[in-house]
């Protein structure tokens, strides 16, 4: 069975909310949630599917210290994978937004680890669709129509989350 590493980058704790979420809902096939803080890129290279979430912070940017985030996080993290071998590795991601306050760059901090892990050869799973159950103008985590990962809006459809976590849960095939 693949082994299956959860890690999410976090200040306010709600991207840490679904990844305990999803920790719950997949049981002993994942490891327990950890703070991209707390990683380092040997630890995520050990998994052979990874589960990644992101806030999306003021224009479409990874939390980080920049951001006014307290601790580092994914804004520090993703240089680190510069020149790393994820080939054969699945990542699958999870972005949290807010469309009505800034539906300018809806959830498009995922677009960043999108476009780290290509490069380091990762094959990205879990792409969602942007259909009209959502409301904002753009984001940068659109491709072919199509989050690259999983959106959840916690401000404005917290309950749409737990259906959507659970249809998308379900499309990964993890099991």
């Amino acid at each position: 069975m693949a082994t299956i590493g959860l890690y999410f980058g976090t200040d306010t704790g709600a991207t840490r909310r679904v990844a305990k979420s999803i920790s719950r809902t997949l049981g002993d096939i994942a490891g327990k949630p950890i703070n991209i803080r707390n990683a380092e890129v040997v630890d995520l290279l050990e998994h052979d599917i990874l589960i990644l979430g992101t806030p999306t912070y003021g224009d479409g940017e990874l939390p980080g210290k920049s951001t006014g985030n307290m601790t580092e996080s994914w804004e520090e993290f993703l240089p680190k994978l510069k020149g790393s071998n994820f080939s054969g590795k699945k990542v699958a991601l999870y972005g949290l937004g807010d469309q009505n306050k800034y539906d300018d760059n809806f959830a498009s901090a995922m677009r960043y680890l999108y476009d780290m892990f290509i490069e380091c050869g990762a094959e990205i799973i879990g792409q969602w669709p942007a259909d009209d159950s959502y409301t904002f103008s753009y984001s940068k985590a659109i491709i072919n129509k199509q989050f690259v990962g999983l959106v959840l809006d916690e401000d404005n459809q917290k309950e749409l989350s737990p259906p959507r976590l659970d249809a998308w849960l379900t499309r990964l095939e993890l099991a």
